[in-house]
């Protein structure tokens, strides 16, 4: 009896060793694909950050990297922190007031960040939203002085008012319902440009890796109107485009999409689409350039049913997990990087080697072609494979400046080109003398241009100041005078409205320029502020 028992017990050790030989190095390889993107690192990145911000006997270069974290940027640029200590930021979006808005999904709250002082960094971050059930999704339409926020949780797309000379949001209404749960809960907003002004884009992610969904508005981009009413499919097939950009030639939709798992470390590819209307991408029998997913799809067909869909723009390494994604203007970039598209590589979670926690730069030319890829920013992943962040959303603006958030070391950073002081007028911040409502930074605009705002009597000097619109290159294109609405002899703010008529412009971007009255001609009595534009 002794015997066949540890007969018995041999063969249970036996098993259980067989078993630990099969699955302990699975188990070991699928730790060390996860562990960049949700273990912490072990140094600690508050301490790299503290570091980094003490004053040093020789001062950093203007040039360089100052945020603490061994990144690497293209020749040219400086990275420093804009914002840190308030969150998980996701998606950013300029609003009004000079305030740069961004999304916590993990808190359930929207912040307000703003640089009060023109210094590159945020005095502070002001939660304007709170208790939401995973926003992600930010865009704003603005009319006059009056701002709405658009914000896109798991369930539901609803608005804010913005209060004028305050980021105070007020009657909260729900003007769209959408699916919740499921594996992809971000849902991300863009309103088209011209000719479409008023079409909201709605991206919603599939509900699982790979399947046939039972909800039409799943794994779809959708369309509707801004008060949210005829909601419908504009394009479809699309596992989970997280992030949208409009081409600033072509004024097409580009999308960054992420394929699905466990096809291996490099299939199927993860993928840019230009998503048109009633265009199918392909999602859940088809990847890549128009491939069978035959693991998953076991139908047999007469002929082949990837035939149809839209193949990818540009295919990316699998498993990178694009995000972000953001053009690059001309007005204050270098000229090889005008219309190039910078993407953000969250980085991967269940490849053997991991890939990604990169900012990319695709080369394209002016109508989209695609040139080559190389990195714009590396180094939030280190040689031991433990990554310190993970770039999620991309902000390209006029005058050499780009915003990046990180949702993992919670921090945005703010890039700048050394050379766009002398390449482009300086984007001044001049909250304690005059704000401008509309346009926002950024805005796509036609002549002519409504200009609104509220500036300190001492800006009008006699009750009024100029405003000019110029292109990427300088040239004037229209000027106005914008008139004080109440008395202007004033120390308080007082609100101010222009209309500007201007002539065609050459250049897709360009600077629309406040200027502060100065009948003495003397210079030292000079101000401005000037605001990056887009031309329709």
């Amino acid at each position: 009896m002794l015997r066949k028992h540890f007969v018995s017990l041999v063969g249970i050790l036996f098993l259980v060793a067989g078993a630990a030989f099969i699955f302990v190095p699975r188990a070991m390889n699928m730790w060390r694909a996860v562990r960049p993107a949700v273990a912490p690192p072990s140094q600690d990145i508050a301490e790299l950050i503290e570091e980094a911000e003490t004053p040093k006997a020789v001062p950093p270069k203007s040039s360089e990297n100052t945020t603490g974290m061994p990144l690497k940027l293209a020749p040219g640029f400086s990275i420093s922190i804009f914002a840190k200590d308030f969150g998980s930021p996701r998606v950013l979006a300029w609003g009004p007031e000079g305030a740069l808005f961004t999304s916590s999904t993990s808190q359930g709250k929207i912040f307000a960040l703003r640089d009060r002082d023109g210094d590159g960094k945020a005095e502070d971050a002001r939660v304007v939203a709170e208790n939401l059930n995973k926003p992600h999704g930010l865009a704003f339409r603005c009319e006059g002085e009056r701002c709405k926020l658009y914000v896109a949780e798991v369930d539901a797309v609803s608005t804010y008012d913005i209060e004028p000379g305050t980021l105070r949001t007020v009657n909260r209404k729900k003007i769209i319902d959408l699916p919740s749960g499921g594996r992809h809960f971000t849902r991300t907003l863009m309103f088209l440009p011209h000719p479409n002004d008023g079409k909201l884009l709605i991206s919603v992610g599939s509900s699982c890796d790979v399947c046939e969904e039972k909800d039409w508005r799943l794994a779809k981009v959708l369309i509707a109107n801004a008060d949210g009413s005829d909601l419908k499919v504009f394009a479809s097939g699309l596992r989970n485009a997280v992030f949208l950009a409009t081409h600033p030639v072509t004024g097409a939709v580009w999308v960054t999409e992420m394929g699905r798992d466990w096809l291996g470390d490099n299939a199927p590819p993860d993928e840019i689409n230009i998503v048109e209307e009633g265009k199918n991408y392909g999602w859940p029998i088809c990847y890549g350039k128009n491939i069978h997913d035959t693991q998953f799809d076991k139908k047999v067909y007469v002929r082949d049913p990837c035939a149809e869909s839209m193949p990818p723009q540009i295919e990316i390494q699998a498993h990178s997990a694009p995000l972000g994604i953001a053009f690059a203007p001309e007005e204050g970039w270098p000229e090889e990087y005008w219309y190039n598209a910078f993407v953000a590589y969250h980085g991967s979670w269940n490849r053997s080697e991991p890939t990604g926690y990169t900012v990319v730069r695709m080369k394209l030319d002016a109508q989209g072609k695609f040139l080559g890829e190389e990195n714009f920013i590396s180094g939030w992943l280190t040689k031991e494979g433990e990554a310190l962040g993970r770039p999620a959303d991309i902000l390209a603006m006029p005058g050499g400046i780009m915003y990046i958030s990180d949702d993992k070391a919670g921090i945005v950073y703010r890039v700048t080109y050394a050379d766009r002081a002398q390449s482009s007028p300086a984007v001044k911040n001049h909250d304690d003398l005059i704000v401008a409502h509309t346009p926002l930074p950024g805005s796509l605009v036609k002549s002519p241009i409504q200009v609104s705002g509220r500036a300190r009597g001492l800006w009008f000097f006699e009750a009024s100041f100029p405003v000019r619109v110029l292109d990427a290159r300088g040239r004037e294109l229209g000027v106005g005078i914008a008139q004080a609405q109440d008395e202007w002899m004033t120390t308080d703010f007082v609100p101010f409205v222009v209309s500007v008529n201007f002539t065609a412009a050459v250049t897709d971007t360009g600077i629309l320029v406040l200027q502060k009255d100065n009948p003495s001609g003397l210079p030292e009595n000079d101000d401005e502020i000037s605001i990056p534009i887009r031309f329709r």
